[in-house]
């Protein structure tokens, strides 16, 4: 979500939830919505503005969402169709929000992408850059989102122990 609208939507399927930690996977083929990426690669422009998503169908991976209520990211397990372990992604974002069974949270635009090996790097440096100048997140916002993902990298909460689940 950002301010109000639906910017990225999809059917999770609960895998685990104790009150403090929910697990959700996303499986190929899951039918949902996404502002998706231009020819040129970009889409913030139109995230920030009333655009619609498109219909999307997702693929290529399977995705397995581990996220602690009141945290401002969510640590992804990324495998391929066919099982092979991608390594993580840690999804930089607004903590979680549940009504109406729902989730919802707004994406920071910035990301960490970790190898099975542990080596990481940021990921969208430039869409987070955009959103900036567009003024999604103000000064204040972009230096409290990228501090949140230098305590993740600290932290290295990798493997997370859901490297073996299976649906």
């Amino acid at each position: 979500m950002y301010r109000g609208r639906v910017r990225w939507a999809f059917p999770w399927r609960v895998v685990a939830d104790d009150g403090e930690l929910v697990v959700l996977h996303l499986a190929p083929g899951a039918e949902g919505v996404s502002m998706g990426r231009d020819e040129n690669g970009r889409y913030i422009d139109r995230w920030i503005t009333d655009e619609a998503p498109r219909p999307y169908t997702w693929h290529t991976q399977h995705v397995l969402s581990v996220t602690r209520r009141g945290e401002a990211h969510s640590r992804w397990l990324l495998w391929s169709e066919e099982w092979e372990f991608r390594g993580w992604y840690v999804q930089l974002q607004a903590p979680l929000v549940e009504h109406d069974g729902a989730i919802e949270t707004t994406d920071h635009a910035l990301d960490i992408v970790v190898r099975p090996d542990g080596h990481w790097y940021w990921k969208d440096e430039d869409d987070f850059a955009e959103a900036r100048a567009l003024g999604a997140f103000s000064d204040e916002e972009a230096a409290a989102i990228r501090a949140e993902g230098e305590r993740v990298i600290a932290e290295r909460p990798w493997p997370t122990g859901w490297e073996d689940w299976r649906p």
